[in-house]
């Protein structure tokens, strides 16, 4: 049987830093690390390449369109994809390729690590073979390979700074695991494409992610209409929850919306969703015309409504991509 050929986009991020007199920073390429990374591809035909090497912090919305297309312009030479990258932005990439990279035929699995390739104890390498193992998997899709886990790209959040389990799937099971059983793979957790790909790496960057606090002042609204943005999402209170009486907030997110800005409202709360139909704070935002994130992780929602946003500006077509799920991304009740 013919090796799986399995293509791995370098970015940088912790996996390929070294130490520098100013701190950690990416530094390692490709050819620095392809001895490690086919050690642990046994099996698998590896095609190695440096698209840039950032510091996740450094990744933009530009990036990720050009990752989206350097993606859908190789697809078609190889079984699988593995995307090397810095942890701390990972989930904002993984929630957007997922929406560019709809319906893609193969798998597209990201990966990074908590210590530099670099280091003796690092997870760098068990995590490329999770990563890669999964890409010759065949599951079509976007997905996080991290800590022998994989999870759907768009429902992948970090909760924690510094552990090696840095990746939690939020709302639903993982894909994968791998345990002394092997790789065991939930077939129903896998992507249903819905049509042939093609590339939608098209997005808007006048986006706002505001988070509740009490005492906010409904001015911050007023600021965001007049420097021109075309969406805010809105991490309320609990199941959705948001001021009406002293700083009527959500007042002023009507008027907003009336000035053709598009509000999403999701929660603060990292599990369980959103649910504005339950009180009457939530009930006054959705009559005053917010559309709801359900149970959407903070970057599969902040991603979509930048994806979307740069579709279309039509309203009632806006609210049509928030009522259905695209990739798996939310729980439509």
């Amino acid at each position: 049987m013919q090796d799986r050929k399995i293509l791995i986009l370098n970015t940088g991020g912790t996996l390929s830093s070294v130490m520098k007199h100013t701190g950690l920073a990416p530094g390692l390429r490709t050819a620095d690390i392809q001895k490690e990374l086919r050690m642990v591809a046994q099996g698998v035909d590896l095609t190695l390449m440096d698209v840039m090497s950032r510091d996740s912090a450094n990744i933009f919305p530009e990036d990720w369109a050009f990752l989206a297309e350097k993606i859908g312009s190789l697809w078609e030479d190889y079984d699988g994809i593995v995307v090397i990258h810095g942890t701390d932005t990972l989930a904002y990439t993984s929630s957007m390729l997922s929406y560019m990279l709809q319906s893609i035929p193969i798998p597209v699995v990201l990966t990074g690590s908590q210590l530099s390739m670099q280091n003796p104890v690092a997870d760098a390498m068990e995590n490329c073979r999770c990563a890669i193992h999964f890409a010759a998997s065949g599951c079509p899709g976007v997905y996080v390979a991290f800590n022998r886990k994989v999870m759907l790209g768009c429902r992948t959040s970090k909760v924690r700074s510094l552990s090696f389990d840095a990746f939690d799937s939020i709302g639903v099971p993982e894909v994968a695991k791998i345990s002394s059983l092997g790789m065991e793979i939930r077939e129903d957790m896998i992507p249903k494409r819905t049509d042939i790909f093609h590339l939608e790496n098209h997005y808007s960057d006048r986006v706002f992610l505001l988070k509740m606090f009490p005492g906010i002042h409904r001015s911050i609204l007023k600021s965001l209409q007049q420097a021109g943005y075309e969406g805010l999402y809105i991490e309320a209170f609990g199941i959705g929850g948001m001021p009406f009486l002293q700083h009527d907030f959500i007042s002023a997110i009507g008027e907003l919306i009336e000035g053709g800005m598009t509000v999403l409202v999701g929660t603060q709360v990292r599990y369980e969703g959103s649910n504005l139909s339950v009180y009457e704070t939530g009930r006054r935002a959705l009559e005053a015309g917010v559309l709801e994130a359900r149970d959407m992780t903070s970057e599969a929602a902040l991603t979509k409504l930048m994806w979307v946003l740069g579709r279309t500006k039509d309203r009632r077509k806006i609210r049509e991509y928030f009522s259905v799920s695209l990739c798996g991304e939310v729980t439509l009740r």
